[in-house]
């Protein structure tokens, strides 16, 4: 109607999991929903803050050089919008630069506060598509977004997503290094090229891992997380990998391989009851090393979600 006026969109609630990428031979292509999360209530301002809490506070905290504020920003003005500055209450469980898919979940938030405050109306597809096209790669983005066990591929921009929810029984070990480890050092370190026996390799385990998830075969983790296409090239910057791939298939643990990029190293636990065992056994193997820190987790089916109001 002519002259009506435009409601403005008000505060919003964003939750966005941790993921952990890769699993090994999924390189670039499969990720799985952790339990711990990122927190954002945002509201519109009269200028920009952040009040954050948890993982790297102080860091999340900083308007400058701020991943979620500096896409927001870039997504509205593309977009032809005006910037609507944001009062962001955070509360982040998400450590940084470990490989955990914190800069997935950043982007993520960025790309739903930008399609609620700027109206844009995106789909759930649109946003998971600029994500992926911001990430470079759909593994962590689609984790992120939709939960539980993903495999991604991109065909152009539109991305393909098969998805199921992991065994309710596995646990997750998240063994966290006391320091980060920058995603580009970490892909700076890759070859250009493979021998056919490393990708034939990788093309076995990547379909056992898929096939492994969706069926709840453990017996199968030990191989199907096998890699042979990034984790050998990245263990001198990850020094926990070398020391905890070899307790794959012993104390409960069903397979491990790093977080990501790393240098986090994900272990999958057959149950809750392994887990002390499992413990015990990942802290002797590290022996000699600065003590790691182990985060528990289980594996999550629900994705992000977007609440406003």
């Amino acid at each position: 109607m002519s002259g009506a006026s435009v409601a403005k969109p008000g505060r919003v609630n964003l939750r966005l999991p941790a993921t952990s990428a890769n699993l090994g031979s999924g390189f670039d292509a499969a990720a799985v929903a952790l339990d711990f999360f990122l927190d954002i209530d945002a509201e519109p301002a009269a200028e920009f803050s952040i009040a954050a809490t948890g993982h790297d506070a102080v860091r999340c905290a900083r308007l400058e050089d701020n991943l979620i504020i500096d896409v927001y920003k870039g997504l509205l003005r593309g977009n032809d919008r005006r910037i609507v500055p944001l009062a962001m209450r955070m509360a982040n469980g998400i450590p940084l630069g470990m490989g955990c898919g914190s800069s997935a979940a950043g982007r993520l938030a960025a790309i739903a506060l930008a399609n609620h405050f700027g109206q844009l109306g995106w789909s759930s597809e649109q946003i998971l598509e600029e994500a992926c096209a911001l990430e470079g790669h759909p593994d962590n983005a689609a984790a992120c977004w939709l939960g539980g066990f993903v495999a991604a591929a991109r065909e152009g921009r539109r991305i393909h997503v098969a998805r199921v929810t992991p065994p309710a029984a596995w646990r997750g070990i998240v063994v966290l290094p006391s320091e980060p480890l920058a995603t580009s050092s970490a892909r700076a370190v890759l070859p250009d090229s493979y021998t056919r026996a490393d990708a034939v390799a990788n093309i076995q385990s990547a379909a056992l891992l898929g096939l492994a998830f969706a069926q709840g075969r453990g017996d199968l983790l030990r191989v199907a997380m096998n890699d042979r296409i990034h984790q050998p090239y990245r263990a001198s910057l990850c020094p926990l990998l070398p020391r905890l791939l070899p307790l794959a298939g012993q104390h409960g643990i069903l397979g491990a391989a790093l977080s990501g990029a790393g240098p986090a190293v994900l272990a999958i636990i057959d149950s809750e009851d392994s887990l002390a065992q499992a413990s015990v056994a990942i802290l002797e193997a590290v022996v000699g090393l600065p003590q790691p820190q182990l985060a528990v987790s289980r594996f999550v089916s629900d994705g992000a979600s977007v609440v406003s109001g």
